[in-house]
């Protein structure tokens, strides 16, 4: 006898609907055909144990199954419920009149029970597109997939609640969240606050503005300055995620398992990679392609420490995802995309040693040292960093105050307002949101300066020996530092600001 039955695949962070046909007849044998993976193959074993384990049986005769399409592989043990009860159905050990509604999908423990699965999000809306009514998965999954409204989600413990619903003992209650009320109610604020920063006001009003326009910046500063805590504190001063940009998110981090029971993620992430990864692991990849850590920053907040300790090879394949604000992953058969707009956050020390300039430090480095460490950040990846700052020491006067600073909340409530003339500004392109993502066309049409301005910047890039790369960066900070001015044009006293910005394209540090 022949049932069909619905499972899912995901590919990137997008799913594809898997029909799984059963198919029981005379003689003897178990063959599962479609692209399986290893742990699809071995899922006969399992089904198996837990079927005797529920009073049930796995039928003495010859068992077909085929997962089509047959050209995309199947991965994963998340198919277990799906081909249990396919099995269950093609030889009437259960009833099944309206399956063909249902997209059934979790992983079977011997005893029955469903363990969680990867991607229910995204299989949620897939499901959702394609017209089925019903989603049945392990409960732990279920408020995550339930983001997704007209469809029912049914979060089942066990496959013996998932029988029972079929056989109509005892229906499995849908799952159902308000995403949009869940959404409000829960953009609780960060838990780092820069009101905690004693001092540093150079250094919170110069993240200010890379969150203001979206720029990437890179932290210089001896060990114990306070790098890695201002760093940390950065997503609390970004524009609160719109829904879409949770929605987004939530997807992403669904695909590698990272949700859990928590629904939708509501704060924008910070990612912080030991200096040991490896570039896969960096921008995503591998024999089954997944995200990588640039993609699980999507919409948030990249950080590197210790930026110079990084494999080259690492952040050279950084270059095109910081350039395109997408990852492609290509194999022979199939071809993915995951989104990885973020902001990246460097951090490193002046010098091996970490006190370059400091007359009383214990350790000092000699100039062929301090080439061959700061040689490590080539130039093509610099000129995607827009912000340098250096970060000095705190005086034991300030970390004694008791007064706290300013607040995350304000200084957020300023870049919020920002970014709302960064919008209007650039609604007529499809790519560009903040300036920190404008081509040279769009500089040259909308970072427009006065004789002053370029007489000043001209004097600043001969002087100060600044790079030819240097002058589109400066132009841009001067563009949000006038934005967070309420300014409509760039004035010289923004030109002023930006060029301290820009500490490594002057000589001394890379030639």
């Amino acid at each position: 006898m022949l049932v069909k039955v619905y499972g899912s695949a995901v590919f990137g962070i997008e799913a594809t609907t898997i029909t799984v046909e059963v198919n029981i007849d005379k003689g003897i044998g178990y063959h599962l055909v479609g692209l399986p993976d290893k742990a699809v193959s071995e899922s006969s074993y399992r089904i198996s144990a837990v079927l005797a384990n529920n009073n049930y049986k796995l039928p003495g005769k010859k068992i077909i199954i085929n997962m089509a399409p047959a050209d995309i592989r199947k991965e994963g043990a998340a198919y277990d419920l799906t081909l249990a009860i396919g099995i269950l159905a093609a030889s009437n050990q259960i009833q099944y009149e309206n399956i063909g509604d249902y997209i059934i999908m979790g992983e079977l423990s011997l005893d029955g029970g469903l363990q969680p699965i990867k991607g229910a999000l995204p299989i949620a809306i897939k499901a959702r597109e394609e017209g089925f009514k019903y989603l049945i998965l392990p409960k732990e999954n279920a408020k995550e997939a339930a983001i997704v409204n007209d469809l029912n989600i049914l979060g089942a413990d066990n496959i013996m609640e998932v029988i029972n619903h079929f056989e109509g003992n005892k229906l499995i209650e849908p799952t159902t969240v308000d995403t949009r009320a869940e959404f409000y109610k829960h953009m609780d604020f960060p838990e780092f606050d820069f009101a905690d920063v004693k001092g540093q006001e150079s250094i919170k009003r110069c993240m200010e503005i890379a969150a203001a326009g979206g720029h990437n910046i890179i932290l210089i500063g001896p060990p114990g300055a306070g790098k890695t805590m201002l760093a940390k504190r950065l997503p609390s001063i970004l524009p609160p995620m719109t829904l879409y940009e949770a929605l987004e998110t939530t997807k992403i981090h669904s695909v590698v398992g990272k949700v859990k029971n928590t629904g939708l993620m509501y704060q924008r992430p910070f990612r912080s990679p030991h200096h040991t990864i490896s570039d896969v692991a960096l921008v995503g990849g591998g024999q089954y392609p997944q995200p990588g850590e640039i993609s699980l920053a999507h919409n948030g907040v990249l950080f590197l420490d210790e930026l110079p300790e990084f494999k080259r090879t690492v952040l050279e394949v950084m270059r095109q995802p910081l350039e395109d604000r997408e990852v492609t992953i290509s194999r022979a058969r199939f071809t993915v995309n995951y989104p990885s707009s973020f902001m990246l956050v460097a951090s490193m020390n002046p010098s091996p040693s970490g006190y370059f300039n400091n007359s009383d430090a214990p350790i000092t480095s000699s100039p062929a040292e301090m080439q061959r460490y700061l040689s490590k950040i080539s130039g093509p990846l610099l000129d995607r960093i827009d912000i340098h700052i250096e970060v000095t020491p705190v005086p034991f006067e300030k970390l004694s105050e008791e007064r706290k600073g300013e607040s995350s909340m304000d200084i957020r409530n300023r870049v919020t307002e920002a970014r709302e003339l960064q919008t209007e500004r650039f609604k007529e392109f499809d790519n560009t949101h903040y300036n920190a993502q404008m081509n040279v066309k769009q500089i040259r049409k909308f970072c427009k300066i006065s004789e002053e301005s370029k007489q000043l910047l001209k004097i600043a890039m001969e002087k100060l020996n600044l790079s030819a790369r240097a002058y589109d960066r400066i132009l841009k900070v001067s563009r949000t530092i006038a934005d967070l001015a309420n300014s409509k044009d760039i004035q010289s006293e923004h030109i002023t600001e930006a060029i301290q910005y820009r500490s490594l394209d002057r000589e001394g540090w890379l030639g």
